[in-house]
């Protein structure tokens, strides 16, 4: 069983993915609305992968028979100023999940749970990713926030399908 500060600080995580995953959904609702299908679908997967996360570490509490609690998230930003104003919301998003990772596993090592250590390492590579890409695509999407075809055509050639990561670790209700 996880140590009890590392479960109960990884189930406020829990809620932090998944406003993460709202955050997402309402960048990709609005730049549906602008009709930008390409950042409109990244901003979609990104929701899923967040919902993801959340999974993932739903299943660790259940694996290692710890309770589950889901909080409350509170409701995401909607409306926006500009077009680069979600993508600048989502680096900023991305940072501050990066300072939660840290802050776990920094809790896991105190704690000598050496599990928990390990499972999250998972997450320490995913937010490097997770920051590398929204930084780049900030820079992308402010140097060309007048020339939306410019931006879509960068997400279609740098996002598109990447797959699954093999290494991730496994979510509640994925099955098998």
């Amino acid at each position: 069983m996880p140590a009890s500060r590392f479960a109960a600080q990884l189930n406020a995580q829990i809620g932090n993915e998944l406003a993460a995953h709202n955050q997402y959904l309402a960048c990709a609702i609005y730049y549906d609305a602008l009709t930008m299908p390409r950042m409109a679908a990244f901003f979609y997967g990104q929701a899923l992968e967040e919902r993801g996360h959340a999974m993932m570490m739903v299943q660790y509490l259940v694996d290692t028979d710890a309770e589950v609690v889901i909080p409350a998230v509170a409701a995401p930003t909607s409306a926006f100023a500009d077009l680069v104003a979600p993508v600048e919301l989502a680096l900023a998003q991305e940072r501050t999940v990066t300072d939660q990772i840290n802050g776990l596993l920094r809790i896991a090592r105190e704690e000598g749970d050496f599990a928990s250590e390990q499972f999250m390492q998972w997450f320490i590579k995913e937010q490097v990713e997770e920051v590398a890409t929204m930084s780049d695509l900030l820079a992308v999407a402010s140097r060309n926030r007048d020339d939306i075809e410019d931006i879509e055509e960068y997400v279609a050639r740098e996002h598109g399908d990447e797959g699954e990561d093999p290494t991730a670790p496994r979510q509640a209700g994925a099955g098998g």
